[in-house]
């Protein structure tokens, strides 16, 4: 997907899934044929790229267990490093400025919704071009997304997003565990909006999973819970259950589960 020229008109650059768990950054020599895998050190899927003006330098965007990352491309020798000090988000589209020194950018946060960002490639440093409309909402109430893990049935990992009741609330908290549709659709860490509501006033913890089957976590992954081993995935949440009842600040018999579409159904299965 998303093919562009590269300054080298034999080349073209795009994003593929072939021969691999997850989608890579690669380029197609025109003239060979010939396709090479440049982000085969990331295991987790390029969800997009975007080319500088003068085609010299790319910057990409992965998934990485549901929260994003940014990298910067040498697009002549293919050397990358990782964007540093952007906080745990998802992140939008990306744009090089004409003289090809900085790159725009938008990202949510747990702290924030959409805004605009503006990275300068040399120094590193991110500035802030935008603040979105809270409304009545403080920073200080918006519960952070916190990634977990835990062993299912059959010992593999699964894993999701857990934000916690605010701290003024005391003792064990209930849980509300939103489970995503699909069934191929991923949770990430989002920026909660009204569903702060949850953990700031009523004291309630969220727990968003990516159960079998979920995207973002590679070909084998998705394929778990096809066909008859459909019930793998309602097992998953039952070994959600089990890590929840291990955990000292959640209350294992105060629980709600919820969900649209497949999460419809896992809420039935799981219940």
């Amino acid at each position: 997907t998303n093919a562009s020229y590269s300054n080298n008109t034999d080349e073209i650059w795009f994003v593929t899934d072939r021969d691999n768990e997850f989608n890579r950054l690669s380029t197609l020599n025109l003239k060979t044929k010939k396709i090479t895998y440049h982000t085969s050190k990331i295991p987790w899927n390029v969800e997009g790229y975007f080319l500088s003006e003068d085609k010299k330098t790319i910057v990409f965007v992965t998934n990485e267990a549901g929260s994003n990352k940014m990298y910067i491309m040498n697009t002549v020798d293919k050397s990358y490093y990782e964007v540093k000090n952007i906080p745990i988000g998802l992140i939008g589209g990306a744009d090089f400025s004409k003289d090809n020194q900085n790159v725009f950018f938008t990202q949510s946060t747990a702290q924030s919704a959409s805004d605009v960002y503006k990275l300068n490639i040399k120094s590193g440093k991110i500035e802030q071009w935008t603040a979105s409309e809270l409304g009545e909402m403080q920073q200080s109430d918006m519960s952070t997304p916190k990634f977990i893990e835990w062993k299912s049935f059959d010992n593999l990992t699964i894993s999701g997003f857990y934000y916690p009741a605010s701290k003024k609330f005391t003792g064990k908290r209930p849980v509300l565990i939103n489970i995503h549709g699909g069934p191929e659709g991923q949770s990430q860490a989002s920026f909660l909006g009204s569903n702060n509501y949850y953990t700031n006033e009523m004291g309630v913890s969220l727990i968003f999973p990516n159960v079998r089957g979920s995207s973002g976590f590679g070909k084998t992954f998705l394929a778990k819970d096809n066909g008859f081993l459909r019930e793998d995935s309602v097992k998953d949440i039952g070994a959600l259950l089990d890590w929840i009842a291990m955990q000292p600040d959640l209350d294992k018999d105060k629980i709600m589960i919820m969900g649209g579409s497949y999460g419809g159904y896992m809420t039935l299965a799981t219940a």
